[in-house]
């Protein structure tokens, strides 16, 4: 990331800026999936830097954040984020989660909205299930090697990555907390945002169905759409262009 520049925004260490954008355009708050960090969403910041500004959210116990404790349950982080991003809210700021950062985002908009009386004007669920669909998954039970065997089938890590056994040891511990948050999740049947909702889903996706997406709708009292996208659980490293591409659109719907 040579030549950029990053910032902690709201006086914490949650948010990252990677790239400045001028004054009056719409902000998308971008929530990493398990065993991610807000360097996975610099692509994303430098392709929309001049028509967003993209806020990427650092969880603890990853990269410069690396020696906190990780937190392991989905409403705990939500808590502390709901906290952090009280003052970057306005309306035109949109929430794009991928997979588990689906979840987190969807209960720090629960949060906002319930507390601050402001939430996100629009929340983007991206590869993820609706919070009332479950699946009795326990990936963060199994040992290390299929914990590995789990994140390559969903190329969700640099496979290069986990070649390195110095380098896996320090992600191991991350990706099991994550999973851990993730397989315990669980959310009201009825839980429900005012803001509305888009559901992404990429069509080869082995960890969400399009049904499962399509609950998405359950748990917004406004408006709601789905897009597809070709790829698997991780399309938006897949078909950047096209996520581009709807995120733009999606960011015009705030103005």
């Amino acid at each position: 990331m040579t030549g950029s520049t990053v910032e902690n925004t709201a006086g914490d260490v949650w948010i990252r800026r990677y790239h400045p954008t001028g004054a009056g355009a719409p902000r998308l708050v971008c929530f990493p999936h398990a065993g991610g960090a807000a360097s996975y969403f610099f692509p994303l910041s430098a392709a929309l830097r001049d028509e967003a500004e993209v806020l990427a959210v650092q969880y603890p116990g990853r990269q410069d954040r690396r020696h906190e404790p990780a937190v392991d349950d989905i409403h705990r982080l939500a808590d502390l984020l709901t906290v952090a991003l009280e003052g970057t809210i306005d309306d035109r700021t949109v929430f794009f989660g991928h997979s588990m950062g689906a979840s987190v985002a969807f209960e720090v908009a629960r949060r906002l909205e319930r507390g601050a009386g402001r939430g996100p004007a629009l929340l983007i669920a991206s590869g993820r299930r609706a919070p009332s669909r479950h699946r009795d998954e326990r990936i963060h039970r199994l040992d290390d090697a299929g914990l590995v065997r789990e994140t390559r089938a969903l190329s969700g890590t640099d496979s290069t990555l986990l070649d390195d056994e110095e380098i896996l040891r320090m992600i191991l511990p991350i990706l099991r907390n994550d999973y851990r948050a993730v397989e315990t999740y669980t959310s009201a049947p009825d839980a429900a945002i005012d803001a509305p909702i888009t559901a992404f889903i990429g069509t080869g996706d082995p960890k969400v169905s399009v049904d499962e997406a399509q609950d998405w709708s359950r748990h917004t009292r406004g408006a709601f759409r789905r897009e597809d996208f070709a790829g698997g659980h991780f399309y938006l490293t897949e078909t950047p262009d096209a996520l581009r591409h709807k995120l733009l659109a999606e960011l015009r719907t705030v103005g």
